[in-house]
C-alpha cells in the first residue's frame, strides 16, 4: 500500500485558493489574514492533520503558556507553583494570562501564542470549544487541561484530582462524628469538579440512609465571600445544620466569619470542613479539617504532559485524576447534645 502523501504548505494553499505565505501568516498567527480566509485554512489544517514541519533550528523555546479563566485565589498560586517547578525542571520559562472569563481564551490570545511560539498549554478550570482545539491543532500546539470545567473531549488531555471521593470522604467524616443536618456549599452548578463534590456528598448521604435535603445545598463561586453569604442563608434556617462541607477552603473561610457574626463557635457549635488544602488551611483558627487536592502535583504533571507532547510523544493516559485525601484538623467535632442549633 503507498505511503500517505505528507500534505504541505504548498497543497493546503491550492485547495483553499490563497497563497502559500497566506497559509503560513495562519500557522504562525500573523494578524494580517482576513477572517474568513483564516477559517477557511484553519479548517483545511484540521482536515488534513497538518504537521509543521519541524527543521533542526526548530527546537523548543523553552516556554509554556498557563493560561487562567481568573488568578483571584490562592488556589491559583498553587497551581503557578507545580507548573514553574516542572517547567524549570525542563529549563523552560511560564508565561501566565488570565481571561477573566470562564468561556475559554479568544483568537486574540491564540494569535499571540502562536506568534512567540509556545511550546505547549496549559489551560487551568476553563472551557476550550471544539473549534479552539482544532486551531491549536492546527498549528500542532499541544495543550492540556487542568481541572476541567465541563467534561473533556475525547482526545483532550486533562489533569484533575477525585473529586466525587473527596466529597464522599468529607461527608462520611462528619457523619462518622454524628452530624445528621449537613449544608453543602459547592461551586458553580455547570463546573465539573463542583458536580462531583456535590455528587460524593449525596452519595455519602444516601449510603447512610440520611435524606438529602435541596435546602442544604447552596452554589456560588469558589471565593470566601460566596462562602460568607451561603454560610448566613444556611444558619439563618430554622432548623440549621450542625455542619458545612464547603467546596473550597476559601469559601470554607468565609464560613468561619458567618458563624462567627452569629455568635457561633467551630467547632463547638458548628463544624466546618473545606476542599484543597490551601497553606493558609494549617494556619487558620482553628486549623481547617479539609480534603486535599494535590495543586502543584496536578500543574507540574500537566506541564510535563505539555513538554512531551512537544517533543512528540503520546502520553499513556489522556484522563489523569489524582488522588484526594482527608486531612482532619480542629474544625470538626463529634456533635453533642449540649450545643444545639440555635
Amino acid at each position: 500500500m503507498p505511503a500517505k502523501r505528507r500534505v504541505t504548505i504548498a497543497v493546503i494553499a491550492q485547495e483553499a485558493g490563497v497563497s502559500v505565505p497566506t497559509v503560513s501568516k495562519v500557522i504562525n498567527g500573523r494578524p494580517e489574514v482576513a477572517p474568513e480566509t483564516r477559517q477557511r485554512v484553519e479548517r483545511l489544517l484540521h482536515k488534513h492533520g497538518y504537521q509543521r514541519r519541524v527543521s533542526p533550528g526548530d527546537g523548543p523555546v523553552g516556554l509554556i503558556d498557563l493560561v487562567f479563566a481568573e488568578i483571584e485565589s490562592p488556589w491559583a498560586m498553587e497551581i503557578v507553583r507545580g507548573a514553574e517547578t516542572a517547567a524549570r525542571e525542563a529549563e523552560a520559562s511560564v508565561v501566565i494570562s488570565v481571561l477573566h472569563t470562564h468561556a475559554g481564551p479568544g483568537r486574540d490570545w491564540l494569535e499571540r501564542i502562536a506568534a512567540r511560539r509556545t511550546d505547549g498549554v496549559v489551560v487551568v478550570a476553563s472551557r476550550l470549544s471544539a473549534g479552539l482545539q482544532n486551531q491549536l491543532a492546527a498549528r500542532s500546539m499541544p495543550f492540556v487541561v487542568v481541572d476541567p470545567e465541563g467534561e473533556p473531549a475525547g482526545g483532550v488531555a486533562s489533569v484533575g484530582a477525585t473529586n466525587w471521593h473527596g466529597g464522599l470522604a468529607a461527608t462520611r467524616h462528619l457523619l462518622e462524628l454524628g452530624h445528621r443536618r449537613i449544608g453543602m456549599i459547592g461551586g458553580p452548578a455547570d463546573m465539573l469538579c463542583s458536580r462531583a463534590r456535590i455528587d460524593g456528598y449525596r452519595a455519602a448521604l444516601e449510603t447512610a440512609g440520611v435524606p438529602v435535603e435541596p435546602g442544604l445545598i447552596r452554589y456560588g463561586s469558589f471565593l470566601a465571600d460566596a462562602g460568607h453569604d451561603h454560610g448566613h442563608a444556611l444558619l439563618s434556617l430554622p432548623d440549621r445544620p450542625t455542619a458545612i462541607f464547603a467546596g473550597s477552603d476559601m469559601q470554607a473561610f468565609g464560613v468561619f466569619e458567618a458563624a462567627r457574626q452569629r455568635g457561633l463557635r467551630v467547632p463547638e457549635d458548628l463544624s466546618v470542613v473545606g476542599f484543597d488544602d490551601l497553606p493558609l488551611a494549617q494556619s487558620a483558627w482553628p486549623p481547617l479539617t479539609t480534603v486535599r487536592q494535590p495543586l502543584q502535583d496536578m500543574a507540574a504533571l500537566a506541564t510535563r504532559m505539555v513538554l512531551a507532547m512537544g517533543r512528540g510523544e503520546h502520553p499513556e493516559a489522556r484522563r489523569v485524576e489524582l488522588a484526594t485525601d482527608l486531612v482532619v484538623r480542629e474544625s470538626t467535632t463529634p456533635i453533642t447534645l449540649s450545643s444545639p442549633p440555635q
